[in-house]
């Protein structure tokens, strides 16, 4: 082999071996597989008396899990105050459906300063309209989460509430199961 055929050789074996790395990177940085479903986001709700009515979300179901929504992880939390009384909860998902922007989740209260809250089951529904995004909560009949007798999993009520303007930036993310 000549100094001008080593070269060449060499550069291609180069070209290979930066083509080989390239590829590897590449499928590492593939797209994971997309999620069954989530909740995500925050927004304070609308209230003529000026409540600081909050709720935010990082639920998710994962791909391998799509066929039972009652897997999903992830917590919400959610808090009323009004004259500086109040209280907050934080709940660990333990439901998640969805379809299409209407998502309802539910968990099990496991922080909360609202005295027998701790350990309740709660459902919370979501529209997600972008703009005028709309939000329903299990204890809209029974004024809060402490008057709520043992409610199933993934129960929440319609979303009557109005989101407060320029605070909704909830996304739901549909579930498609295979039926």
């Amino acid at each position: 082999m000549n100094r001008r055929t080593k070269i060449v050789v060499l550069g291609s074996a180069l070209l290979l071996s930066a083509t080989a790395a390239s590829a590897a990177t590449a499928s590492d940085d593939a797209p994971r597989q997309q999620e069954a479903a989530a909740l995500t986001g925050t927004a304070k709700l609308y209230r003529s008396a000026g409540d600081d009515i909050t709720f935010s979300f990082d639920a998710h179901l994962a791909a391998k899990d799509t066929a039972d929504p009652t897997k999903a992880t992830g917590t919400f939390e959610f808090s009323h105050y009004l004259n500086g009384a109040g209280a907050r909860a934080k709940a660990e998902v333990d439901c998640l459906l969805t379809g299409g922007k209407v998502a309802v989740v539910s968990g099990v209260i496991t922080d909360s300063d609202l005295p027998g809250a701790e350990g309740k089951r709660v459902g919370v529904t979501v529209h997600d309209v972008g703009r005028g995004d709309r939000l329903g909560y299990s204890w809209a009949s029974t004024g809060n989460p402490v008057e709520t007798k043992e409610l199933p999993k993934c129960v929440s009520s319609a979303p009557f509430e109005k989101v407060r303007k320029g605070t909704g930036d909830f996304t739901v993310v549909p579930w498609r199961p295979d039926f």
